[in-house]
């Protein structure tokens, strides 16, 4: 096995030789002009010299545009689509093109918005110098070119070949393709040597939705990225391979490969051709069901297939809390002021819907023969306002419910408390879920 990794090992060398050789043809009249290394006193500014190129010219550090103003990251410039790669302090809003980004005679890494300062990287002080390697990694040195930091330490969403993830390290997700802010699906590299995902929010066994492992790995096991799209969990010594989540061996002339979280809590390797028109397109995905993904339709909102494409729908009884945006869930369309009337009779009904399952957080577990039985036991408990049914086995729930999907296989029931004018399943399509034909044809862009 050693042997065989040694290999490879030549093998990736050899690509990545092959790449840098590739890249410079490729971008030789833009390359003439361009000066990797950044010294202590360089500036960019969103609208003039806004960016610091690799030697190659594919990638660039700087500002890029983002909604109403500029972001600072990592991107693919020698593209027609300029992809984003890392963002720099992701969660903070776009600055105004009035900002500047200086690497201060201190060596501290600013970003400078009139007499404001914003560290862009915290470990910058007492730095002397910096560059933009061609392997999309932003690095800055000591005055001894020792590296005091890296951009592939610290990844956001993406991992480019020769870009591994440590123990301990996990890649967040972007709101959409075109808002880089942290998004709410997690990628993480577990130090049991687990590759996990979860819902961001939430992380436990019982939330994960992906895994390469029902049991540990082992320690400091990492994830690895290779120029020919090779993707794969490496041992502590970094020579035995134990996991291969591909194979690798896709075409590496004139292409380049990404892998990246997307939005929709899959994360897929992406191929793009240096030399022929197009966008990114799919080699390789983690899941091919779309609503797999736990926490995609929200609070209170289940996941419905159609022709594979996700789409989201909220419980009878509720209504999206924000339009457009199926991620923050759903809300109580009718006011709840008490359980019962003055009367004692129920005001109450319950609205079922068939075929779902849920996130089971049952406070009382009750026997009966049937749906209708199930039903009553929950109009006749005010703490219950949700039953999940399964064979003769009524789960009462308490509000919100979360991860729910439709499963047209599964036997399971959902039995919503509602009002009794409250009949119908509020539906939609995710407007941040890509479907098929933006998923052959990428889609990513600044």
């Amino acid at each position: 096995m050693k042997r065989e990794a040694t290999e490879r090992s030549h093998y990736l060398v050899m690509d990545s030789i092959t790449l840098f050789f590739l890249f410079s043809a490729f971008f030789t009249a833009s390359a003439q002009q361009i000066q990797s290394n950044v010294s202590r006193g360089s500036s960019l500014t969103p609208t003039t010299n806004s960016t610091w190129l690799s030697r190659s010219g594919l990638y660039a550090f700087g500002f890029y545009k983002e909604g109403n103003g500029y972001a600072v990251g990592i991107f693919m410039a020698g593209i027609p689509e300029k992809t984003v790669v890392w963002t720099a302090n992701r969660d903070d809003p776009p600055v105004s093109r009035n900002a500047t980004l200086l690497f201060a005679s201190d060596g501290r890494l600013v970003l400078q918005m009139g007499q404001e300062q914003v560290a862009v990287v915290a470990e910058s002080s007492g730095s002397a110098s910096a560059s933009m390697l061609n392997s999309g990694n932003f690095v800055i040195y000591n005055s001894d070119q020792g590296i005091i930091w890296q951009s592939f330490g610290h990844p956001t969403d993406t991992l480019l070949p020769s870009q591994r993830l440590v123990a301990g390290q996990g890649l967040f997700s972007s709101i959409s393709d075109t808002q880089h802010s942290t998004g709410i699906f997690l990628l993480t590299m577990q130090g049991d040597g687990n590759l996990v995902q979860y819902p961001a929010d939430d992380i436990s066994v019982a939330t994960a939705y992906f895994a390469t492992s029902a049991g540990g790995l082992g320690d400091n096991v990492t994830l690895n990225f290779d120029a020919d799209g090779h993707l794969y969990l490496l041992n502590a010594t970094g020579f035995n391979i134990i996991t291969n989540l591909t194979n690798g061996g896709y075409p590496t002339e004139d292409t380049i490969y990404l892998m990246r979280l997307d939005a929709d809590g899959i994360f897929r390797i992406y191929s793009h051709h240096l030399k022929q028109k197009g966008n990114w397109s799919i080699e390789w995905q983690s899941s091919n069901d779309a609503c797999r993904p736990k926490g995609l339709c929200g609070l209170n909102g289940f996941c419905v297939l159609n022709d594979q494409k996700a789409g989201c729908a909220c419980l009878p009884g509720f209504d999206m809390v924000q339009q457009g945006n199926w991620t923050a869930g759903c809300e109580r369309n009718f006011d709840v002021n008490s359980c019962k009337s003055n009367n004692g009779d129920i005001k109450y009904n319950m609205q079922e819907v068939s075929n779902t399952t849920w996130e089971d957080v049952s406070y009382s577990v009750l026997t009966r023969p049937d749906k209708d039985s199930c039903a009553q036991a929950c109009l006749a408990d005010c703490n219950c306002e949700a039953v999940l049914f399964k064979g003769r086995t009524c789960r009462k729930q308490r509000l919100p419910l979360r991860y729910g999907r439709r499963q047209i296989s599964d036997t399971d029931t959902a039995l919503i408390k509602v009002t009794h004018t409250n009949d119908t399943i509020k539906a939609g399509k995710l407007p941040r879920t890509r479907d098929s034909e933006s998923q052959r044809h990428g889609g990513y862009g600044s």
